[in-house]
């Protein structure tokens, strides 16, 4: 699970590669989800909520450059 401290510390273009490999991994889950393949159930979780920070971050970025 990515803290959100080490996310700030990541450049711009880290952190698109972060969400690149998260999206990845999660639809890796989707389909072992839907095969019953699934071992940590738990991790699909852990999954969106990276995302959503990495988004979050990215959001907060980008408003702060166009509000200077």
């Amino acid at each position: 699970m990515a803290r959100i401290d080490d996310l700030k510390g990541s450049s711009d273009d880290q952190l698109v590669e972060q969400l690149v490999q998260l999206k990845r991994e999660q639809f890796n889950l989707r389909f072992q989800s839907a095969t019953n393949q699934l071992e940590k159930p738990s991790r699909v979780r852990e999954v969106r909520r990276d995302i959503a920070r990495i988004k979050t971050l990215q959001t907060q970025r980008t408003g702060a450059g166009s509000a200077k």
